[in-house]
């Protein structure tokens, strides 16, 4: 489900000029939950499709990525939809800033790294955006993003082993935090599973930061605070 590219005749009537549609799956105005941006006002944008899991239910057992919360399959939700080149997704985008402050989008998924390229980046910085994204890590950041969250899972191999931000779902058996730890990143967080163990992978996370300061906790808040 990554964005298509189409050779051939452009928009604009230019032959031969590539066209990008960009598949998503919503995007909305809301808080940063988790992380270091906690409670930064931005705009989610949402792209459809991931390279761990498809999605479906019935696929979820053999995924390489089994714990996901996310529905990322098609492009239904709300503000979403297939956006034909670069400027029209920007436009849609800056469409719900309320203005003031510095308009802040966060690019996720799914794996937004399927879609988001230098073209999009370029248009979303021409409408003033700061741009994040929040990826699985196993496909390489293009370059010009302005914050950069890998978030391991399980056994991916990791191709984005450098950024702002590792935030480390735990505890996954096959991704501890002992792997990650000499990356270069800004900031190390443990963010505890969510799900029916949820209170004893938060005392698991709290007690892991304990003895290894360089981690530090990171709590989904707008789950707690029922902020969508």
């Amino acid at each position: 489900m990554s964005g298509l590219r189409v050779a051939g005749e452009g928009l604009a009537g230019i032959p031969g000029r590539e066209v990008m549609t960009y598949s998503v799956k919503e995007t909305y105005y809301t808080l940063q939950g988790e992380g270091a941006h906690t409670g930064r006002a931005a705009v989610f944008l949402r792209f459809a499709g991931c390279n761990l899991w498809s999605g479906l239910e019935r696929d979820r057992s053999s995924a390489v990525c089994t714990f996901c919360d996310t529905d990322f399959i098609g492009v239904d939700g709300p503000g979403g939809g297939k956006f034909v080149e670069a400027e029209a997704l920007a436009a849609h985008v800056a469409s719900m800033w309320p203005g003031g402050g510095k308009p802040y989008v966060v690019c996720t998924g799914g794996e937004p790294l399927l879609q988001v390229d230098a073209a999009l980046i370029d248009a979303l910085h021409a409408k003033g955006f700061e741009i994040g994204v929040e990826t699985n890590g196993t496909v390489a950041a293009p370059a010009g993003l302005d914050w950069i969250c890998v978030s391991p899972k399980a056994t991916a191999e990791l191709k984005q082993v450098s950024g702002d931000e590792l935030k480390l779902v735990y505890p996954q058996a096959d991704a501890q935090p002992e792997r990650f730890a000499g990356l270069a990143f800004k900031h190390f967080f443990l963010q505890p599973m969510d799900g029916p163990e949820r209170s004893a992978a938060q005392d698991a996370a709290i007690a892991y930061c304990r003895e290894h300061p360089q981690w530090r906790l990171s709590l989904q808040t707008h789950k707690l605070t029922g902020i969508p």
